[in-house]
């Protein structure tokens, strides 16, 4: 589902999912995520990290794939769900069926009812909290979407929007999910209407806003390498002016 890096085991993703467990499961840390104040303790010891947003089909998934290459840094985007799922002991499909789009009002209502393994997307969202904070905690990482950086204090970290036209992501998604035209079309609408209502359900949002963004940038006119370069240029002229340079 969404910008996903296709292939066989990646091990950049497998070491990064080993890091976010070993981060997570030192009890202490996990205390203070628990009480109010000690979260926002955490929170403003974050970074630095990099977040990625980007609309279907503009390779997100890849373009952060590459930044976390050069920059040495850890890449954080379906790990994040497949650490929630082992944590909390829940269904990856049920996770899949929350992130990053709007629940079925009547799954919402009912789901204690139905089925006490699902979860509604509130506590998805508050669990999702927990991950990125730690994350961010450690610094050194790229987060893809999933609203990462309004969990965040911006002033700790780089935040950036990568979009493409309508059809070159209608062709990337053809391609990359074995789909005719308006399969793609209808993917797109569907994917970006849900992370449009994500955003603005849980972080009162318009996740098209420029103004949100350290850096927009079109990978069709760059391509997925070029953009990577970019960003990455960026980000380190921002971690030397602000002497987190290390």
């Amino acid at each position: 589902m969404g910008d996903q890096v296709l292939g066989g085991s990646n091990p950049l993703a497998e070491a990064a999912q080993r890091r976010l467990r070993r981060w997570l499961d030192r009890e202490r840390l996990r205390e203070q995520l628990e009480r109010g104040r000690s979260a926002e303790h955490v929170a403003e010891r974050s970074g630095p990290y990099v977040t990625i947003s980007r609309e279907e089909g503009a390779g997100g998934s890849e373009i952060a794939r590459l930044v976390g290459e050069r920059l040495g840094w850890d890449v954080l985007d379906r790990e994040l769900l497949d650490y929630i799922a082992e944590h909390h002991h829940l269904p990856r499909n049920v996770l899949e069926f929350v992130d990053e789009t709007t629940a079925n009002w009547l799954h919402e209502a009912f789901s204690n009812l139905i089925d006490r393994q699902v979860i509604s997307q509130q506590a998805y969202v508050k669990r999702l909290g927990s991950v990125v904070l730690l994350a961010a905690y450690h610094g050194k990482v790229v987060l893809v979407g999933r609203g990462a950086q309004f969990l965040l204090p911006g002033e700790n970290g780089f935040a950036v929007r990568v979009l493409a036209s309508e059809p070159y992501r209608i062709e990337q998604v053809m391609q990359r999910d074995r789909v005719d035209r308006q399969t793609a079309r209808n993917l797109i609408e569907e994917r970006e209407q849900g992370r449009r209502d994500f955003v603005k359900r849980y972080f009162r949002r318009d996740l098209t806003d420029p103004h949100l963004y350290d850096l927009t940038i079109n990978v069709e006119k760059h391509g997925p390498a070029g953009v990577a370069d970019l960003i990455v240029t960026a980000v380190t002229s921002w971690l030397e002016r602000t002497g987190r340079r290390d």
